[in-house]
């Protein structure tokens, strides 16, 4: 008796189906807001535009002004919110938005899916096969780091019960943690590994590359950025200890500002000002708020002019570089990096003069004069000041001006688990031209349909 015959749908099918529904949502939405405006009238569009701008212009009240042009701001931004809301629902728009919303969801899904069923080559850096399992790994771990991860998840127990010696950190003191891994190596060490922030991970990131040994990264700190951008588990740091028993290793650049090493970003002007302050630690927000008037305002902050490879960006209130660039322009949610071995830096600057200056960037976006987003191999940041302050990896420092950020392509080598939840979530960043390209494309000729 002959056994029945699965069928199973071609990937390159799927992704093409996935995309065309992509397309067909996306138009749907758009159309339904079009055919709400149309019926509603001009004064709906416009009235949407300019309660953004004056919602912008009353941001920017509140975040560069103290006292009663602070309470005016935050007035006017939230009123203005409240008047496009009301102006909306007076239009008829009750119905259509949630309808437009739903589908431009649908369309956002579609579109993730046809680049995951899409099987062409991931951007990501290769995975290749170590020479074999550590032997003498060491793992510094940090007990305060996250909110006490390296408890909660057993991370001592689970990695000892693998082989591993761990360093424990004593919460309160100041550790080398550089010296600690130094010492590591010169013990015999065959691969360094941190359970903390990403700026100890860069510390011990620049000496496992120093002597061309892997590196672990467990996602034990607060934001866990480099992790993420692995594809590591954030939820569960204890899963990335698996790569001792079954990993892999990726290549991957490793930035360098002014002699020191980075993995994610070294941030200069305003958020590297707030950061210096000791306050910062215990009360970001209020910090934030209290600094940003004469940061903004053009107290005590510096202009910084900087130099990416032969292309001048100037007079910038705040400059982020980046180790590879992010996948979006906006400032405050930058995303993260669809690939860590490109071989070139992220360079995002803001310049905002005023209140239509920052109306304007609510407005535009990433095409407002204000944003300038490029990539580079070699950033020189000057400034007026000896020194400025800097954020490498969100810790605070000090150094003379210029200084130069750099980047060792593939300097770094990795070894994260087979198994990386997240590395199913490093789609390539959502690009509409081709998900037109998936949708247009036919099958080869001879090809089963």
């Amino acid at each position: 008796m002959g056994g029945a015959q699965v069928s199973r749908v071609d990937p390159s099918v799927r992704a093409r189906s996935l995309a065309r529904y992509a397309l067909l949502a996306a138009a749907a939405a758009v159309l339904v807001v079009l055919l709400s405006l149309l019926d509603a009238g001009l004064v709906i569009i416009l009235g949407g535009l300019a309660g953004l701008a004056v919602c912008a212009v009353g941001a920017w009240w509140f975040l560069a002004h103290r006292g009663a042009v602070r309470v005016l701001g935050a007035g006017l931004a939230v009123g203005a919110l409240v008047a496009v809301l009301a102006l909306f629902l007076n239009g008829g728009l009750w119905f259509t938005a949630p309808v437009g919303v739903v589908l431009w969801a649908g369309a956002l899904g579609c579109a993730r899916g046809a680049l995951r069923a899409d099987r062409r080559p991931d951007p990501a850096p290769a995975a290749v096969e170590p020479s074999g399992p550590p032997r003498r790994a060491v793992l510094i771990m940090n007990p305060a780091s996250g909110g006490g991860k390296v408890a909660r998840f057993g991370l001592v127990a689970r990695a000892e019960a693998l082989g591993a010696r761990v360093i424990l950190l004593r919460p309160g003191t100041h550790s080398d943690v550089e010296e600690l891994a130094r010492k590591a190596v010169a013990e015999g060490a065959d691969l360094l590994g941190v359970a903390g922030g990403d700026g100890t991970q860069a510390l011990v990131a620049a000496v496992a590359a120093e002597h061309d040994l892997p590196f672990l990264v467990i996602s034990a700190g607060t934001r866990n950025h480099l992790a993420m951008d692995l594809g590591l588990d954030r939820t569960d740091p204890s899963r990335c200890l698996d790569a001792l028993t079954d990993g892999v290793e990726l290549r991957v650049d490793l930035g360098d500002v002014a002699g020191r090493a980075f993995v994610n970003t070294v941030s200069f002007g305003v958020y590297a000002a707030i950061v210096q302050r000791p306050e910062y630690r215990d009360a970001k927000a209020g910090t934030a708020l209290d600094a940003l008037p004469d940061l903004l305002a053009g107290g005590a902050g510096e202009r910084l002019d900087a130099l990416a490879d032969d292309r001048p960006v100037d007079g910038q209130q705040a400059l982020l570089v980046s180790n590879n660039p992010y996948s979006s322009a906006d400032p405050l949610d930058v995303g993260r990096r669809p690939r860590l071995d490109g071989g070139e830096l992220g360079v995002l600057g803001i310049r905002v003069d005023g209140a239509a200056q920052a109306a304007d960037l609510a407005v535009r976006g990433s095409m407002s004069p204000a944003l300038t987003m490029l990539t580079s191999r070699r950033v020189e940041v000057r400034a007026g000041a000896a020194s400025i302050p800097v954020a490498v990896d969100g810790e605070a420092l000090t150094l003379p001006t210029p200084v130069v950020c750099t980047l060792r392509p593939r300097a770094l080598r990795v070894l994260v688990p087979r198994d990386r939840p997240g590395a199913a979530d490093q789609v390539r960043e959502l690009d509409w031209r081709r998900i037109a390209t998936l949708a247009l494309d036919r099958p080869a000729s001879g090809a089963r349909r």
